[in-house]
């Protein structure tokens, strides 16, 4: 049987496993990953309201594994050998006919005293940070942003971050001291959202102001302080700031031969293919992809690869050429607590609906039901 290794436990990863093994059991899978289990990250949002808690979004695969018949072993990956034919981890080498590399991305943290902020999607510890730091506050200044990377604007994540700026103001408002928070949104870009769509762009400013929260727009970051955001444009006070930084490649990329984008991602074509590489594949937030520039950096877009990246490695595996090419779609629902704004786009242009409480209700729904398959 052809052996297939996957770099991963999140979206992309478990999305090929489910796809691999849905063409059939003639490959044996091994999946690297530091341990057996996923993190829901679309859910992080909600750990400061009290909505979830730690232990909700972290999802044990042992049973998943057993079903897919997928072998795991525990490590970091820490380079290649002979090709990609070799995985080299913190605990020993992984022997494969095809690699998948679905092990996420990783945020830039150059700026100066970016040790003062929280990036609130490095995971559950970073969510319990806001949580706990919003209940020793009694009021002040809460600054919310995110930036790109410079070198690749469709490697960032900024959706997440309007999430926590309307989920935040309405926690307070719910407890009863909105009034002594003073909320500011900061961005390099003119536009916050712009990926989103111009209608996005539009309603998401305009809840801004209809929520009194203050906007810091378009001026090049420069640092932050302990209780400050600075920017070329000016700096004002924060006496908790969040902040999304743009995304490059896992750092164990750099002992690789592998082709790189400008912005440090694996490079890669419309079938996933790691360029001039045989047999390896890239999905998520790992690769740079050929289309337009608002193409997401989101868990919908890593799937749509993933399943991709799978059935092109099996027909390369048969013998044949990878023909799969994946859709490019951006969806989402900007959470606030007690609503949610759909936001969709796609080649054919964008949609976007007004904050509505099912919405709210959809996305807590999704999560059960995309959960469901691994739990």
């Amino acid at each position: 049987m052809a052996k297939i290794t996957i770099i991963g436990a999140g979206f992309a990863a478990l999305t090929a496993i489910r796809t691999l093994r849905a063409a059939g059991k003639n490959v044996e899978i091994t999946l690297i990953a530091p341990q057996p289990h996923m993190i829901y990250l679309p859910s992080l949002i909600w750990i400061p309201s009290g909505l979830r808690q730690p232990d909700d979004l972290i999802v044990p695969l042992d049973n998943f594994f057993e079903r897919m018949d997928v072998r795991f072993h525990q490590g970091h990956a820490t380079g290649l050998k002979d090709g990609g034919r070799i995985v080299v981890t913190d605990n020993g080498d992984v022997a494969n006919d095809g690699l998948i590399i679905a092990s996420g991305g990783r945020f830039l943290k150059k700026l100066a005293g970016i040790e003062h902020a929280i990036t609130p999607c490095e995971g559950i510890d970073a969510a319990v940070r806001i949580r706990d730091r919003l209940r020793e506050l009694d009021g002040g200044t809460i600054a919310v942003g995110f930036a790109g990377n410079p070198k690749e604007p469709a490697a960032m994540r900024g959706g997440p971050m309007f999430e926590f700026l309307f989920g935040i103001d309405n926690q307070l408002r719910r407890e009863g001291r909105r009034d002594k928070f003073k909320l500011t949104f900061f961005t390099p870009a003119a536009k916050p959202g712009a990926r989103l769509g111009e209608r996005a762009v539009e309603g998401l400013l305009g809840e801004m102001a209809k929520r009194d929260i203050g906007t810091h727009l378009g001026h090049k970051m420069k640092a932050f302080t302990e209780n400050s955001v600075v920017t070329e444009g000016g700096e004002f006070e924060a006496d908790m700031i969040l902040f999304m930084p743009g995304m490059t490649g896992n750092e164990w990329f750099d002992a690789t031969d592998l082709p790189r984008s400008p912005g440090g991602l694996l490079k890669a074509n419309t079938y996933c293919q790691v360029e001039n590489q045989d047999k390896v594949y890239v999905a998520g937030d790992s690769g740079s992809f050929p289309g337009p520039e608002w193409m997401p950096k989101q868990a919908h877009m890593a799937d749509l690869q993933a399943e991709a990246a799978a059935k092109n490695l099996l027909a390369e595996l048969n013998g044949a050429m990878p023909t799969e090419t994946f859709k490019i779609e951006l969806i989402c629902i900007v959470d606030n607590l007690k609503g949610g704004m759909l936001v969709k786009r796609t080649d054919k242009g964008s949609t976007m609906l007004p904050s509505l409480a099912p919405l709210h209700w959809a996305k807590r729904g999704f999560e059960w039901w995309y959960l469901r398959q691994y739990r």
